[in-house]
């Protein structure tokens, strides 16, 4: 029986509303519309369906509507909401304000931190603690009187987020009733909106929800009642189901759109039979990247327009690189994005005075075609893409790098953009385990896609490429074939043992009757569950389907060695549990392929491909019959794209329509514009910046693999570690920017390696050994160039093309440790007065020898001397994941080798130092002399002079002056000193260069001996890495004139016994500076560690973290003013023994100009009795159960004096 409905899809993005069409005839139609159109009023999506049925103003036809929307994600990202209250435990006001307290950009000096969206807030007094006991009642009629306050204020919507609601939700339940009295009309939870485990995260997922669910349950309503009753549309979810009006929430949509792109690609390749895709989806803007192997991946946790989004969502990646992405020379650098042209003016072609872009590139060198364009530029709206205006503005810029035409300038650009977007898919494939050589097709869609498709195709190695015909709309097209489906997960926390098969069983039937419930009763559906999970002492959990308990402990040994290298512990968790139900019986409605026209003789265009200018065919794609094949170089053009098939492709049109190109063989040279090997004296300014890209990329590829792999809450959640690379001389080639303090100090642990192990003047090994492939080793000796001991750098020598007589290059991986022995728990001890009271040396130690990790010897170790390890196990587990990051950056550069060369890759490291020694140059050329002195509160000073040479451009950084050798810890080495001066020059630059050597070549540094800042053995420095350093930056920023001083210390806050350690730092306020005011709770300077969640926090330590906000009024006054400190308060349920380490309490953060001081700190114990113990800069207690230790942190210091005009 023929289908009398219209089957519609659609895509209603900010700029174009996407729509693909099957009329009840069985014709397939699509078109474009602006989503916001001056000349036609009323709804997009609206306006399309009645212009495609016909309907006109008159009635409408059967329809069958879906749809994905960015209402939702629009009104987050411009703030225009539902007024929502927050209402959440008390002490956790600021809470998602504070968020995890590390700051956006590592290298800036004003923070900008994007607030959460809530009207006002409501701080609920109770308390229930992770194991469901009330610790304190709900206060019914002090929370009453909170809502109805936000009631009167007019706010109607309400969030509600209570300490470790998500597992005991009956506080939540109640207030929620409370609510409902009160006439609030949109009312959110957070177990029911996300019932996981992390109060930030669901706390900002649940305030997204109510802030934005009545905006789009308002559109929603509206489209529906212009389609009339009896339409149902249903609506794309960021998950990838669709779900119906009444079940589409805020915190579904957020990704809606993006997310038919991903079903359009899984389903328009199965029909080709091809299950691992790699979506590469180029738009104007930014290209969205993602990965499939077999089951639609999904994140937990997004940060969309600074929110945290803990819900299922397709894992899609962007980059910001897409068809606007500005090109640009800056004197030294050729770059490509981030900054975009928008669509008005738009790229240079479009013929309104905009700027060179990819775009333009491709006008240029002939791939895109104007006269196979369509016609809707200039001032008017009507003419074609403006060439002439691209070539002359190409000429402009060719002139300014200099010695390269204007196509190999375009065609380098295009260049860099490609290894942007293949590091982008990278991260969320190699990262994680995947090999792209096993079969992978990369999925192209979206406007740019296919100009670029066989590019990004080589720099991955993928051999295949698929692009359907809707691949212009293929977001659209996914509404289509998606289906009804509901998800719901919870935390578990469940240790995976043979006796937890019922405890699974009972909660996968409660949550599929919850998900049950949003599909048609009556519809068949299919159940898939999987768990998560995760090392007992890690974060990082691998989803696996449901089994009985050993076939699943198997199947995460097996995927973990996969991923990290290594086998497991076999203490694993259920972290929690995922059931997603689809309904079975909605099978998707198919397209008919297009019936091709007639072909023609192709016209022949020129076209720049691959360094040289070819003739080539140019193909209507509408008449290229299914068999038809089309061998590159060739152009392909359709009404909705054009696709580039580069020299070594070639093109086959399949059955249903879909273009298939496969590489027949390689490209004629290489597309960067590179010289062929030994041809490098002179980088080129292309391969310069890919190199470049190329090297941070596998810094960053390595900080990956650490971070999940760690078990060390400090390294997986705290981000506390560093990876980098380095040339054969041991200099920094490019450092992931994790932890400012790291940065330049790993090189001096590198070259101590090669000092103690490399070759004598004969070319002996200095050590009889000699640096061997498959060793790595451990290295944290302060006074050997490591920093302090609790941060354990592992080195690994990289030895390439069969060479094992010298390593050819290093890669390294630091992180701080959780416990290294020392008189303390957590070993920062506030009290120590020599090395070895602050735990276990590891000095040019071997821990890896031909590939096999030395555990016996690496736990003796630990084991041995007056204060050993506390959990060697632990220790053990987290090098073992360091040389697993290591082992991914050699495999990496060996890679690289292969590809390019060893001796082009040298060169290239040595031309990026080059670079960033020249842009550091000309900051030094701008600087003027400048001195500080900054005292201490345990009455030392740091002493900096800065004497500028400008024509020389070279500065000298002189610590003469600083106080003597210290008796305590706060001495600094002198790695830590370097560290300090390059983040200060790098932040002082405001555009981003590499970070390597290069950036200290124009400094003279001056550091006296036996002094603070270059101790001798056996000092104590345990403090000197994480306190001496801040007050350095602070010192240097003042000395320039930069900015005010910020909270000067990390508060270093440790706690534990014989089995528990805990270390945490706490931020403070940040220092204002000319133009800007500081940022409260934030994370400065030398750390950005993050905040361990308090529900993680109180599961695992026997402590109630009562409080964290923001110090209100403690950030120093001024023309700008200083942020503001916190306060934080954590009460022990159990003995322990708590340190603080920390300064700026006596001596507070000094303002700049004119400005004010910030408030200094406080330190104190509230014993439960209620008496007060008040506590200096450094401290340590025992703590009995009730007792809690309270810590303000410092604000920062302010800019300017009061009063003056801003």
């Amino acid at each position: 029986m023929a289908d009398p409905c219209w089957h519609i899809w659609i895509d209603r993005g900010g700029t174009f509303t996407d729509v693909v069409a099957r009329a009840p005839d069985g014709r397939a139609l699509s078109t474009k519309y602006l989503s916001e159109d001056p000349a036609r009023p009323g709804d997009a999506a609206v306006n399309a369906i009645r212009d495609l049925t016909g309907a006109g103003d008159g009635p409408l036809p059967p329809l069958s509507i879906r749809m994905g929307s960015t209402v939702a994600t629009n009104a987050l990202l411009e703030r225009k909401g539902e007024p929502t209250l927050l209402a959440i435990t008390r002490g956790f006001g600021d809470a998602l304000t504070i968020g995890y307290q590390d700051r956006p950009e590592l290298f800036a000096r004003a923070l900008n931190r994007t607030p959460p969206p809530h009207a006002a807030v409501a701080e609920i007094a109770e308390r229930i603690g992770p194991d469901g006991e009330i610790i304190a009642p709900l206060d019914e009629a002090a929370a009453r009187r909170a809502l109805q306050a936000a009631r009167d204020a007019g706010i109607a919507s309400i969030a509600i987020v209570l300490m470790h609601g998500y597992r005991h939700p009956a506080h939540e339940r109640r207030l929620a009733a409370i609510a409902a009295e009160l006439g609030f009309s949109q009312i959110s939870t957070s177990h029911d909106v996300s019932a996981l485990i992390k109060l930030v995260g669901r706390g900002d997922t649940t305030l997204a929800d109510a802030y934005l669910s009545p905006v789009l349950h308002h559109y929603v309503r509206q489209f529906c009642a212009a389609l009339g009753e009896e339409a149902r549309p249903q609506f794309m979810k960021s998950s990838g189901g669709l779900a119906a009006a009444a079940a589409f929430h805020g915190r579904d949509a957020i990704l809606s759109g993006p997310a038919g792109g991903i079903v359009g690609m899984v389903g328009s390749a199965a029909p080709l039979g091809f299950e691992r895709l790699i979506g590469f989806d180029m738009g104007g803007t930014s290209t969205d990247v993602s990965h499939y192997a077999g089951r639609l991946e999904r994140d937990n946790e997004t940060i969309v327009a600074g929110t945290r989004i803990r819900a299922p969502m397709l894992r899609i990646h962007t980059v910001a690189a897409g068809g606007g992405s500005i090109c640009r020379w800056d004197g030294a650098r050729l770059l490509v994005g981030p900054e975009s042209a928008g669509a008005n003016p738009g790229p240079a072609a479009y013929g309104r005075g905009g700027p060179l872009t990819v775009t333009d590139c491709n006008v240029l060198l002939g791939k895109i075609q104007p006269d196979h364009f369509p016609k809707l530029f200039g001032e008017s709206g009507d003419q074609p893409l403006d060439r002439a205006a691209v070539a002359d503005k190409f000429a402009i810029l060719a002139a300014q790098v200099g010695n390269i035409a204007p196509e190999a300038l375009a065609e380098g650009l295009l260049a860099i953009a490609v290894q942007q977007m293949a590091n982008a898919i990278k991260r969320i494939t190699i990262a994680r385990g995947h090999d792209l050589t096993q079969g992978y097709s990369l999925v192209g869609f979206g406007g740019a896609a296919g100009q670029h498709v066989c590019l990004v195709a080589d720099a991955l190695g993928v051999d295949r490429i698929l692009l359907h015909p809707l691949a212009g709309v293929l977001s659209a097209y996914g509404m289509g074939l998606a289906r009804p489906s509901a998800i719901r997960e919870r935390t578990l926390g469940l240790p995976l043992a043979a006796d937890c098969a019922d405890s699974l069983a009972a909660a996968e039937a409660e949550l599929a009757g919850q998900a049950r419930a949003d599909l048609a009763p009556d519809a068949q559906v299919a159940r898939e569950t999987l768990l998560f999970i995760r090392l007992a002492d890690s974060d990082n959990a691998i989803e696996l389907p449901l089994a009985d308990p050993a076939a699943v402990r198997a199947a995460f040994a097996a995927a973990f060695r996969q991923r990290f290298g290594y086998a497991p512990h076999d203490d694993l968790v259920v972290d929690r549990i995922r059931v997603e139900l689809t309904e079975a019986d909605d099978a998707p409605t198919a397209l008919p392929p297009p019936a091709p026209t007639t072909e023609a003789e192709p016209e022949i265009v020129t076209a720049w491909l691959a360094g040289a200018a070819h003739r080539v065919p140019l193909h209507q794609r509408a008449a290229l019959a299914p068999g038809r094949t089309v061998a590159g170089p060739a152009i392909i053009v359709d009404a909705l794209a054009t696709t580039v098939v580069e020299p070594g492709w070639t093109a086959t049109v399949e059955s249903e329509g879909t273009l298939l190109l496969s590489r027949t063989g390689a490209a004629l040279r290489q597309a960067d514009g590179s010289a062929t090997e030994g041809q490098e004296q002179q980088p080129d300014p292309i391969r310069l910046e890919i190199f470049n890209s190329l090297f941070m990329a596998i810094a960053e590829e390595m900080g990956g693999a650490l971070q999940h792999s760690a078990s060390s809450i400090n390294i997986r959640e705290r981000l506390d570690f560093s990876c980098a690379l380095f040339d054969g001389e041991g200099r920094l080639v490019a450092n992931a920017p994790h932890m400012p303090v790291h940065l330049g100090s790993m090189g001096e642990s590198v070259r101590t390696i090669l000092r103690r192990r490399g070759p004598d003047a004969d070319g002996r090994p200095r050590d009889g050994r000699g640096l061997r492939p498959g060793d790595a080793y451990a290295l944290n000796a302060p006074y050997d160039g490591g920093t302090h001991l609790p941060d354990i750098t592992v080195i690994m020598p990289v030895f390439v093309e069969g060479r094992t007589d010298a390593p050819a290059f290093f890669v390294a991986a630091r992180g701080h440790h959780a416990d290294l022995g020392g008189i303390a728990p957590g070993s920062m001890p506030p009290n120590s007065r020599s090395i070895e009271e602050e735990g276990i040396l590891f000095d040019n130690r071997l821990i890896v020898d031909d590939g096999r990790f030395l555990d016996a010897d690496v736990h003796a170790h630990l084991s041995a001397g007056a204060f050993p390890a506390r959990n060697p196990a632990l220790n053990i587990a987290d090098l073992k994941a360091q040389v697993a990051a290591c082992q991914r950056g050699a495999s990496a550069l060996a890679d690289l080798s292969v590809a390019h060369g060893s001796a082009t890759v040298a060169a290239y490291m040595a031309h990026g130092q080059r670079q960033a020694e020249a842009a550091v140059r000309q900051l030094v050329a701008r600087l003027d002399d400048g001195a500080f002195r900054y005292a201490m509160d345990n009455g030392a000073e740091v002493a900096v002079a800065v004497r500028v040479d400008r024509a020389a451009r070279h500065v000298t950084i002189d610590f003469t002056g600083s106080s003597p050798t210290l008796p305590d810890n706060f001495n600094a080495p002198l790695p830590v000193v370097r560290a300090a001066v390059l983040y200060v020059l790098r932040t002082m630059l405001d555009d981003p260069i590499p970070m390597n050597e290069g950036c200290l070549a124009p400094v003279t540094l001056i550091v006296p001996p036996d002094s603070m800042l270059s101790p001798r053995h056996p000092a104590a420095v345990v403090a000197g890495n994480v306190e001496t350093s801040q007050v350095i930056t602070d010192a240097l920023f003042a000395a320039f004139g930069a900015m005010a001083c910020a909270q000067g210390t990390m508060n270093n806050f440790t706690f534990g016994d014989a089995q528990r350690q805990y270390y945490e730092t706490i931020a403070g306020g940040s220092g204002a500076g000319p133009g800007f005011d500081g940022t409260a709770v934030i994370q400065t300077h030398m750390t950005n560690s993050r905040m361990t969640d308090p529900e993680v926090m109180e599961t695992r330590f026997p402590v109630i973290v009562e409080e964290f906000s923001i110090r209100r009024g403690s950030g120093g006054k001024g023309r700008w003013t200083g942020g503001d400190g916190a306060t934080r308060r954590i009460r022990f349920r159990a003995p322990m023994v708590a340190n603080i380490l920390a300064n700026r309490r006596t001596v507070p953060p000094k303002g700049l100009a004119g400005g004010a001081d910030g408030a200094p700190g406080r330190n104190w114990v509230e014993r439960a009795d209620r008496s007060i113990e008040r506590l200096a800069a450094t401290g340590s207690a025992n703590l009995e159960a009730g007792d809690a230790f309270v810590i303000e942190t410092p604000g920062g210091g302010g800019y300017g004096e009061a009063g003056e005009e801003q």
